[in-house]
């Protein structure tokens, strides 16, 4: 057997060993072959990791920008990568000076097959060395807009907004015209083009956008927002609105929120927004007759009601104007839940706060395997706000009595809510002190977080210290 696997071995030898043909004075072999590959292989791997350790720990203590140090790292590894491959072909025998005529010839060749992945090449030590688009700059070409990931020097990675990544080849950013909106500074101007009715006063439009641009927190006062009267159109006073911004990455979002403002505070002064009118002749047709279960053979569905209306019917709420129950709508979700359906369990972590908007929930107990009801919701009531603020777990399983639609609000947003909403949080204090037996159950986790002695007969003081604490983080 040990005879066998020597002949063998020795097979194996010979046929790797075995000349395939001669380079110069360099005899060929499968060893050869694999030795150089793997050198390269090591090269390769080698400079790229040295590019990692240069661009992420030895450049940063520099206090070089993310754009310097990738176009540096780049350079430089692809510097010492050529380099090194040059050493592998001369420490394996191989004379490059012989080679010179033979890649020259085929320099030709090659030059015209792969002159793209050249022009990419080339594009691309422009870009690393001029520097006119960096990683980290926020650049637009034609219906690619977002941010730079890498420049290496074949393509460049742009990370969209949506989460993708597109690979531009190099030759398409230096052929094609760059929007960089951080080539210098990061801030832009946005447009916002509005028509009004023939008859409306322009100094009022003028003074209504004005100051909705004012009460945008993301547009600048210097330079100064400005209106634009553009022209007489068709059907409209063509105005713009125009406001600068240092954060223009944001500006599909300061957009948004300035056209909201301005449907709102136009409908406040009577500001109409016209369509273009078009004349059109309808032939008389028979009439059809509505919809009902016994035309379409089936029971309707009951219309749904939006969500801005089953929230103005909550006490709280019912001061806000449009503005504030967009925040609000935009802050948290409706959840739907049917009867019998838990929401969650005793003793587990919520970080939401809940406020019934149809149906009933109920706080309820187990006893003998069957779950009781200690305390209902009914709707414009809520619940979770004492566990968010003490930091501990809900003491009660929550369950929904009959079909049940709560509205969610995430704790980030409810602490943001509390803050700019401080009669909120006294609405709050004083529907929780109603609960005396839900408090009773916290009253140890009371006297522990309370710095000052909690009077025991008057926990809404303590709410109320506890809600103030929190509007001042």
């Amino acid at each position: 057997m040990p005879s066998q696997v020597i002949e063998l071995w020795s097979l194996f030898t010979s046929i790797v060993d075995a000349p395939l043909f001669r380079l110069g004075r360099e005899t060929i072999s499968l060893r050869w072959l694999f030795q150089v590959v793997l050198l390269l292989i090591l090269v390769a791997i080698l400079a790229r990791f040295f590019k990692g350790v240069l661009k992420n720990q030895l450049l940063p203590r520099l206090g070089l920008d993310l754009g310097n140090r990738e176009a540096i790292s780049t350079v430089i590894s692809g510097a010492g990568g050529a380099l090194g491959y040059i050493i592998v072909l001369q420490a394996v025998g191989i004379n490059l000076d012989s080679l010179a005529v033979i890649i020259g010839g085929l320099g030709v060749g090659i030059g015209f097959g792969l002159q793209d992945v050249t022009r990419n090449l080339i594009s691309g030590l422009t870009l690393l060395i001029e520097r006119k688009v960096r990683v980290g700059d926020f650049v637009e070409i034609e219906n690619i807009s977002g941010y730079v990931q890498e420049v290496s020097m074949r393509a460049t990675v742009i990370q969209t907004f949506n989460g993708s990544n597109v690979v531009v080849p190099n030759t398409y950013l230096a052929d094609s015209p760059v929007l960089n909106w951080y080539y210098e500074t990061h801030r832009g101007r946005i447009d916002i083009p509005i028509g009004v009715a023939y008859g409306t006063d322009p100094v009022l439009v003028t003074e209504v956008l004005l100051n909705i641009a004012h009460s945008e927190p993301d547009v600048l006062r210097e330079p100064a927002p400005r209106v634009i009267f553009r022209e007489f159109g068709d059907s409209a006073l063509k105005f713009e609105l125009w406001v600068w911004t240092d954060a223009i990455e944001r500006r599909v979002f300061i957009k948004s929120s300035l056209n909201f403002k301005i449907d709102y505070y136009f409908r406040q002064h009577n500001i109409s927004i016209p369509f273009p009118q078009r004349d059109i002749w309808i032939r008389t047709a028979p009439a059809l007759s509505p919809l009902s279960e016994e035309t379409l053979g089936m029971p309707l569905a009951p219309a749904t009601p939006s969500l801005k209306s089953l929230l103005q019917q909550v006490s709280y709420f019912q001061c806000m104007n449009d503005l504030q129950l967009r925040f609000l709508i935009e802050s948290g979700y409706r959840k739907h839940l049917t009867a019998k359906e838990i929401l969650f369990r005793a003793q587990e972590a919520i970080s939401n706060f809940y406020i019934v908007l149809q149906g009933q929930m109920a706080a309820v107990y187990e006893e003998n395997g069957e779950l009781k009801p200690m305390m209902t919701f009914n709707p414009g009531e809520h619940f979770g706000e004492l566990p968010l603020m003490l930091g501990v777990a809900c003491p009660a399983t929550m369950m929904a009595m009959t079909d049940t639609v709560l509205f969610v609000l995430p704790r980030e947003r409810f602490e943001q809510l509390l803050k700019e909403h401080p009669s909120l949080a006294d609405d709050i204090a004083v529907a929780i002190a109603r609960r005396q037996d839900v408090l009773a159950q916290h009253q140890q986790e009371l006297q522990q977080l309370s710095r000052q002695e909690s009077d025991q007969s008057r926990p809404i003081n303590w709410i109320r210290d506890r809600l103030q604490k929190l509007l001042s983080w």
